[in-house]
């Protein structure tokens, strides 16, 4: 039985032992708080440094307001299924499983998420191949850094360190791996950002005004879709999520569900703390998505420059050193592997956590079995890696891999948005509902996340929608 073979300090076993009592306040809370910081880790790698970017030299300023969307539509809903889990202690995909209707007895929000699961092996493929081109220019094997067979090296290495340090997939690691990659790379190029004024590539008060005009150039807009996509938390991060919240602990120290108002109370004290945990990543990721946008708009837009190929590093590299002089180029490619890193460092154990769960809904493991569970997630620590890696060597194009990801990954967001509101209505205890202004942004947020969905579907099966 999965309780015979559970640990006792299992996260995911929700036990009257586990109950802990929630802070108050912002000051008793900062301890508490992490999953936002696993969360902005992710956020701030190939969305920020590659699909805004691009965007922006795509478009220039003119698209800043869909930047700005992009990261604030999407938090009622990564909110909304936070609550869920918390109260539950079931992860995101143990839900989805429950969503009808079920197509050969698998919920079709779980088969869509396979195919998520494929175009992402695209997108971190990307993103492996971009720290793999930055390595090689910093130390390449050969004279020529862009060389197939220097960043082929660089791309083994790569896999396989991430391997050999997340195998042990422990919370706490990923937790402080995410906090310092997320700190330091956000903070300098911020600071960049802001200093642009007084560059040679300045922008001022009129280029920004000109970005919230709610416009959408014709000719930008695959772009555009994919980074609605990719930044700010798109359907991956909303679902990993939930992982990373009953690993901390909420769930756990909010306890079973006995029916008690106690109960009731310890819930929505933890589901507070998880809304501070939520909005402190907002912060974080929204700033350093402003910041990479209006570095793509004011320096690569303004020369005609757009990421693409294999020469995507170098290229997005212009954006320091025609900025600040050549010797910022060692600087960008230092932060540039710092911040794609942060990204694969997370969902490494982001998708073996997912792709564990997801077997579990297919009857192949027991989720409650603390022993196969754990097997399982390292298993997928190894092999997706190697999986990310091998699509980079067979396609070469991190830009378009990266953008392929976030397409799919805003049609899927359609799906999680029907599956928050079933499993609320199904599931979750209505003392635990937020308050009238968050249901009005959870209506906001759904409506404009399906709209933006069928969009996307549309105008991905070409059917000239203007």
């Amino acid at each position: 039985m999965a309780t015979e073979v559970a640990r006792a300090d299992d996260p995911y076993q929700l036990t009257p032992e586990g109950i802990k009592e929630p802070p108050q306040g912002w000051w008793q809370s900062v301890r508490y708080l992490g999953p936002g910081l696993i969360l902005s880790a992710s956020i701030v790698g190939s969305g920020e440094l590659i699909a805004t970017t691009t965007l922006g030299a795509e478009a220039g300023f003119v698209i800043l307001w869909l930047v700005i969307v992009s990261t604030l539509v999407k938090v009622a809903v990564q909110v909304e299924l936070a609550r869920w889990t918390i109260s539950t202690g079931q992860p995101a995909l143990t839900g989805y499983a429950k969503v009808p209707p079920r197509i050969g007895g698998v919920s079709w929000v779980n088969l869509m998420l396979i195919v998520l699961g494929l175009a992402k092996f695209l997108q971190l493929g990307g993103i492996i191949g971009g720290v793999a081109v930055a390595c090689s220019i910093l130390v390449p094997f050969g004279p020529d850094p862009m060389a197939f067979s220097s960043i082929a090296i660089w791309t083994v290495i790569i896999a396989a360190g991430s391997i050999a340090l997340l195998i042990s997939n422990r919370y706490s690691l990923v937790e402080r791996l995410a906090t310092v990659l997320v700190v330091v790379f956000s903070l300098i190029t911020i600071v960049i950002a802001v200093g642009l004024p007084f560059s040679p590539f300045p922008y001022d008060g009129g280029d920004l005004a000109s970005g919230l005009t709610f416009q959408v150039p014709a000719g930008v807009l695959g772009a555009a879709v994919a980074m609605f996509g990719i930044t700010g938390v798109g359907a991956d991060e909303i679902t990993m999520y939930t992982y990373w919240c009953v690993e901390k602990g909420y769930a756990r120290w909010t306890g079973p569900n006995d029916g008690s108002e106690e109960w009731a109370r310890r819930a929505n004290g933890w589901i507070k703390v998880m809304y501070k945990d939520a909005l402190l990543a907002w912060v974080i990721y929204t700033f350093a998505t402003i910041a990479f946008f209006l570095m793509g708009a004011a320096v690569l837009n303004a020369q005609g420059l757009v990421p693409a190929e294999t020469e995507m590093v170098a290229t997005l590299s212009r954006m320091y050193t025609d900025t600040l002089g050549e010797w910022a180029n060692v600087f960008f490619l230092v932060g540039a592997i710092a911040v794609l890193m942060s990204t694969l460092w997370v969902a490494m154990p982001s998708w073996a956590r997912m792709y564990t769960n997801l077997l579990s809904t297919f009857g192949v493991l027991d989720w409650q079995d603390t022993t196969a569970r754990l097997r399982w997630i390292r298993g997928f620590t190894v092999a997706l890696p190697i999986i990310w890696a091998t699509a980079y060597l067979v396609i070469e194009s991190p830009v378009i891999m990266v953008q392929i990801g976030g397409v799919v990954t805003g049609i899927f967001l359609l799906a999680v948005v029907v599956a928050v509101w079933y499993l609320r209505r199904a599931e979750t205890d209505p003392r635990l509902y937020g308050h009238g202004v968050f249901n009005t942004t959870l209506v906001v947020s759904s409506v404009a996340i399906g709209l933006l969905g069928v969009y996307t579907v549309l105008s991905a099966l070409g059917l000239g929608v203007g």
